[in-house]
């Protein structure tokens, strides 16, 4: 049975940028080590997102880690425990998929002023869209006909959309390294799965 110091130890810039992220940064080093399975990192991009539900901040991290042969992804989120327990608690995920899975990279760049666009800038914010079709998520509706005074059931329709992992970038809110930083890991991931 293997041990938490079996672990693979994470390289510094990883470890620094997890700790500058400042969610529990012992957890999520932890989680995110245990599922690398002692395979080297190519790349990697910690992404801090903080949403504000009715009166509770919530905080939720993804840590993007690219090796030879994955993609690994880990969240990490908060949530209240079930009252009347007054005890916070984190939930942490990862998931590995094979680089041959990687079915897409998407950058969309939002550009302020395009007509004054500088060229090479790529704009202040960007949101980086990864597609590996492991979950989808199906929403259906009632059919309807186009007479107004149809009663009659249709059955459903619907659509069946990829359940992506979408992160948005944003110079302004998270500082030109981070959106620099994302730019790099697509970089690096579309080169990957370009070489399958």
């Amino acid at each position: 049975m293997s041990s938490p110091s079996d672990a693979p130890v994470l390289p510094v810039e990883l470890t620094a940028a997890i700790v500058r992220a400042g969610y529990y940064p012992a957890l999520v080093a932890d989680i995110v080590a245990a599922a690398l399975v002692r395979e080297p990192i190519v790349d990697h991009l910690v992404h801090l997102e903080t949403t504000f539900d009715r009166d509770v901040v919530r905080r939720h991290i993804t840590v993007l880690v690219l090796t030879p042969s994955r993609l690994l992804i880990a969240h990490a989120d908060d949530h209240a425990d079930e009252p009347p327990a007054p005890q916070d608690v984190a939930t942490a995920t990862t998931e590995s998929i094979p680089l041959s899975a990687v079915r897409g990279v998407m950058l969309t760049h939002v550009v302020e002023s395009p007509s004054t666009y500088v060229p090479g800038s790529l704009g202040r914010e960007v949101t980086l869209t990864l597609g590996w079709g492991t979950v989808a998520r199906l929403d259906l509706v009632p059919a309807s006909c186009a007479d107004p005074d149809c009663d009659a059931d249709h059955g459903y329709e619907g659509t069946v959309t990829g359940d992506d992992i979408a992160l948005r970038i944003s110079a302004a809110a998270d500082g030109d390294d981070a959106l620099e930083r994302a730019l790099s890991f697509a970089r690096e991931l579309s080169a990957a799965i370009g070489q399958g």
